[in-house]
């Protein structure tokens, strides 16, 4: 299902520059900077670098799970804010009018958890600066250092993610589907990434959206049987493409990639609402199933997470717009339709809990649930039966 990891290749002359513009494949191949071209960028000490550093394996960590201690009516959050609108049913909110270097533990927490419940968040025009867009992710858990992708120049920022794209690179839409880019960040991890958050610094007139779709609303939109045999499954989430592309392109590879199962179905801790976890990126077999069966199944769940746009927010980025979503419960992808203009933006990465499955929340004496079935429950509205002879309905949009 995945790419062949490739190095940058294929030089195509650009008629505007008059010299050599790269292709390359936008997921397993690295950022691309060099000094001569960003000489005189405003955030030049921001642009990709590679250290040639080893780092050890990761091990187990512990962390807090922020949301857990939020008011669940997130009354210090919303009462900072001058509007609070959700963009679709199943995810995403926009937030203004809060100044996100302003925010309490007591905020932070209830964004937090506002994150776990809608997905993804946005808030526009922040001033925040990485070193306190850094500060802030480590309120959510201990940071990230990716093994393979770019960190800015700017010393001491090793726990930065740059994403970074300029006219000497274009996309090579022969290397890849748009299927395959949709992924959640580093799921290959022993503790994946939580509440994670990523500023846009510079970016192009139009295009360059990102897209955000929910496991909650994939899960959901599941039969009750399929539903279950799925909480049963593990599956492969690997590093290994990722860390050979960065080799291919002659970069170190800081610690040695790692291939770890986790659940098909995990729970979110504070919402225990249930999450497919999958993701084309980095979601390699499904353990315990014949090679044609796991093969169909993650085929079709990539393909509900790439195409059913009821799963799905698509946001318009503009300069200063920052982004937090759940890592846990959202997969997202770019769109690279903005060449030859520039593409740049800051991550911060905390990691969360080892991927609790169904089974293994339940065991602590608490019922995981269907986060749609749950909110109907709220609202006093009965679920919907289903008997399998729905009438067919006309489309009228």
């Amino acid at each position: 299902m995945a790419p062949v990891a490739t190095a940058a290749s294929n030089d195509t002359e650009d008629a505007a520059s008059n010299g050599p513009v790269k292709l390359f494949n936008p997921f397993y191949s690295p950022s691309y900077g060099d000094d001569e071209s960003d000489k005189g960028y405003e955030y030049a000490q921001y642009t990709p670098y590679w250290p040639d550093v080893k780092w050890e394996p990761l091990g187990e960590q512990a962390v807090t799970e922020r949301a857990l201690l939020a008011d669940p009516s997130k009354k210090n959050l919303f009462s900072a804010a001058t509007n609070v609108q959700h963009l679709t049913p199943a995810i995403g909110t926009e937030i203004s009018g809060i100044d996100l270097r302003q925010l309490t533990a007591q905020q932070k927490d209830e964004l937090a958890l506002l994150v776990a419940e809608r997905g993804v968040v946005f808030f526009r025009d922040q001033e925040i600066n990485i070193h306190e867009q850094l500060e802030l992710g480590r309120h959510f858990g201990p940071l990230h250092k990716h093994a393979t992708t770019p960190v800015p120049r700017e010393p001491g920022l090793e726990e930065v993610h740059v994403v970074y794209t300029d006219g000497k690179r274009r996309p090579d839409t022969s290397a890849f589907s748009k299927l395959e880019l949709w992924h959640s960040d580093v799921s290959y991890e022993l503790q994946p990434p939580s509440t994670t958050s990523l500023k846009l610094i510079t970016g192009p007139p139009y295009g360059g959206d990102t897209l955000w779709s929910s496991g909650y609303a994939l899960y959901s939109s599941l039969s009750p049987g399929f539903q279950k045999y799925l909480e049963g499954l593990t599956a492969i989430h690997s590093a290994v493409q990722q860390a050979d592309g960065s080799r291919a392109a002659g970069h170190t590879v800081r610690r040695e990639a790692v291939e770890t199962v986790h659940p098909v179905v995990r729970v979110h801790p504070a919402t225990g609402w249930k999450s497919v976890y999958v993701n084309p990126g980095f979601t390699r077999s499904i353990i315990g199933v014949p090679k044609a069966e796991s093969d169909a199944v993650l085929s079709f769940l990539f393909h509900q997470i790439a195409v059913n746009v009821d799963f799905q927010v698509r946001f318009r980025w503009t300069p200063n717009a920052i982004a937090f979503w759940d890592n846990r419960i959202v997969t997202h992808s770019a769109t690279f339709d903005f060449w030859p203009h520039r593409r740049h933006a800051l991550r911060a990465t905390p990691h969360g809990e080892r991927p609790l499955s169904v089974e293994a929340y339940e065991a602590a004496g608490k019922q995981a649930k269907d986060r749609q079935v749950d909110l109907w429950e709220q609202e006093g509205v009965s679920a919907p039966a289903t008997n399998g002879h729905a009438k067919v309905r006309g489309y009228n949009d």
